[in-house]
């Protein structure tokens, strides 16, 4: 069986799920054609990948990487720079998928151009549903076009509602690892490290996911993107952690019974499902060993502790623009802490304050959207001194 995908696109190709993305499609599609890659500053990797792969062309959207990429590659195919490339390329019907790997903000416009036309959409960036996905979701419907999940955790409902009756759901569940201060008490945050932040117990991501999944605002984010990938309530959704990473989430039906995907914690998985859904292919990734593992556990959050967290499902009961203030907050926020400029405790204050601060707009247009964005990483960056203070 060959995916049903002959031309594929990938924005963010050099990220952790890109470079994944490009390892299933080398296994698993070998008539597949790579349309575009695009890259923001790891110009190597990229380098790489369009030698390798032979993409019709390539985008990258940091002028000074353009440049040196430009100017020393030997890659022959189209170079192209910027967000308004990065579009032209989502919104490019020759794709017959686009794979959006998008870290941050930057991934809202790619992902609804693509639906806007008519082109398939693998998401694996979260913001695009977080910040617009009321407007994503309805363009999709409208369109007819199904939005694919590559996050794990989205991935296991999609696998566990495939032959499932939407009116058959009672309640999703969403497991999370915990991240590395699971166990740590509240009053022993304010000593925590961008080292410890950074380590991740269970999975290799990239910088920004891995804080995000320390602060749970990953979870919050992934919350926030269920209910518009599978059209529900907000009461319908609900987070369990489960530090062995091994069921990636469930679906509790109206009958009472469950029904888990679990797999090891290798996105690879995830990836390629996205591609062959709903059939599967052959992976040479571990299998998973019950017997082994022994135990699975599963606890309930402190949404106390796990600030960020409260805060998703706050702004996720509001809707309107407060969910895109939510991720730009957390996006500044997560850099400057990256940056090592505030706190780890200092993430859930910046982000309060902005949903404090902030517009809101009951019923945004993708334009309202754009604008809230710059809006709240404005004020973000201009205040998070005097809030942190």
């Amino acid at each position: 069986m060959e995916i049903k995908y002959k031309k594929i696109s990938i924005l963010g190709s050099t990220g952790s799920i890109g470079t994944q993305a490009l390892e299933v499609l080398n296994e698993i599609a070998h008539d597949t054609k790579i349309h575009y890659l695009s890259a923001h500053k790891n110009i190597s990797t990229l380098e790489k990948q369009a030698i390798q792969f032979q993409p019709e062309g390539i985008v990258i959207t940091d002028k000074d990487s353009f440049d040196k990429f430009r100017d020393n590659t030997k890659f022959k195919g189209n170079i192209l720079f910027g967000t308004e490339a990065l579009n032209n390329v989502a919104s490019d019907s020759s794709n017959d998928l686009l794979i959006s790997a998008i870290v941050g903000f930057a991934g809202v416009m790619p992902a609804y151009n693509a639906i806007q036309n008519n082109i398939n959409l693998a998401l694996a960036n979260k913001e695009a549903l977080v910040s617009a996905g009321e407007i994503i979701s309805r363009t999709a419907k409208l369109n007819k076009k199904e939005i694919i999940p590559i996050d794990s955790e989205h991935s296991a409902i999609f696998q566990c509602l495939a032959g499932e009756s939407k009116e058959n759901i009672e309640k999703i569940i969403l497991t999370a690892s915990g991240g590395p201060f699971r166990k740590l008490k509240k009053e022993e945050f304010k000593d925590i490290t961008l080292s410890q932040a950074l380590a991740h117990p269970n999975w290799s991501m990239g910088k920004k996911i891995t804080i995000d999944s320390a602060t749970m605002m990953n979870k919050g984010f992934e919350v926030i993107e269920a209910l518009w990938l599978f059209d529900l309530n907000p009461d319908q959704i609900e987070v369990l952690i489960h530090p062995q990473s091994i069921v990636h989430s469930m679906v509790q039906f109206k009958d009472t019974s469950i029904k888990a995907q679990l797999g090891s914690p290798d996105m690879k998985l995830p990836i390629a499902y996205a591609l062959t859904a709903p059939d599967r292919k052959f992976l040479n990734i571990d299998r998973i060993d019950l017997a082994k593992i022994g135990k699975l556990t599963f606890e309930t959050p402190d949404l106390e502790k796990f600030k960020c967290l409260s805060l998703a499902f706050q702004s996720l009961k509001k809707k309107g623009n407060s969910n895109a203030i939510l991720n730009t907050a957390n996006d500044i926020a997560v850099s400057l802490f990256l940056e090592n400029k505030i706190h780890f405790t200092h993430i859930p204050l910046i982000i309060e304050n902005a949903l404090n601060q902030i517009n809101f707009i009951a019923q945004p247009s993708i334009e309202d959207i754009i604008s809230t964005i710059e809006e709240t990483k404005k004020y973000t960056l201009k205040n998070y001194k005097a809030i942190i203070n």
